[in-house]
């Protein structure tokens, strides 16, 4: 529980006045990756249900998408924009490394955030429209479960960093623990709450599927470029694999159900 509770705090802003500590197996907290995913979820989707009640659906979407950029501070969104700078300015890996660290927007970090942020606010309204709002709340959960991959028996090619206290630091038996309870959890929650029918849950939790291989091919295009990964390219590869999930829920329950 200590290193939830930890975890929550670093990855978003959700206000828990405790003070657990920080300890040399920090790195250990992966495992809660999804946990934190559930918790943005259920959150993001209060809020749109609520939102629901008081707006049109297009309002309600950009409202959700908001949301989780609120939620966790715009911290993985910053790391989108930081990687999009960086790997696709063209340079050696030095001065890619370089951008990434550079605060400042260029046009590439300008455009990837705007697009990825339109495709979220337009797949959402899509999922409002089909009245399928609960399939929000796993969307944060399936992306950090599969963003858990960039940890796993990877390097980092900086030597100091945030994603350092992850990069490479996942094992197989904590991969395999967070793949276990996030089908159980999107299960119980489907099933119980939402009573939703065999062949859907099955198809939101092939869900998973499509995001680890997005984030393996993510991984190997990355490598190419810079020979590792950083933390913002685990926050980038968290942005990507909820917009890829959206993708995935729109053509496989609302165009093929």
């Amino acid at each position: 529980m200590k290193r939830f509770i930890l975890i929550l705090q670093f990855l978003t802003r959700i206000p828990i006045k405790l003070d657990v500590g920080f300890d040399d197996e920090f790195y250990k907290s992966i495992v809660y990756f999804p946990l934190v995913g559930i918790v943005i979820g259920i959150l993001t989707y209060l809020i749109g249900w609520v939102s629901i009640l008081l707006f049109q659906p297009f309002i309600c979407a950009i409202i959700i998408t908001l949301a989780g950029v609120l939620i966790t501070g715009g911290l993985h969104i910053d790391g989108l924009g930081d990687t999009f700078d960086a790997i696709y300015s063209y340079r050696d890996k030095e001065k890619m490394l370089e951008i990434m660290k550079d605060s400042r927007l260029g046009t590439n970090s300008l455009l990837a955030i705007m697009f990825v942020l339109l495709l979220k606010i337009g797949f959402v309204y899509s999922i409002i429209s089909n009245n399928s709002l609960w399939v929000i709340i796993f969307m944060p959960m399936i992306a950090r479960l599969g963003v858990m991959l960039l940890t796993y028996k990877t390097v980092t090619p900086r030597a100091k960093g945030m994603g350092n206290l992850f990069i490479g630091k996942l094992t197989t038996s904590m991969l395999i623990t967070a793949i276990i309870y996030t089908l159980l959890i999107v299960s119980i929650i489907a099933k119980l709450i939402f009573l939703v029918p065999n062949i859907v849950l099955i198809k939101v939790l092939c869900s998973a599927i499509a995001v680890f291989i997005f984030i393996t091919l993510f991984k190997n295009h990355i490598y190419k470029k810079i020979d590792g990964v950083t933390g913002d390219i685990l926050g980038c590869g968290i942005e990507l694999s909820e917009l890829v999930y959206l993708i995935y829920i729109y053509l496989l329950i609302f165009m093929f159900i």
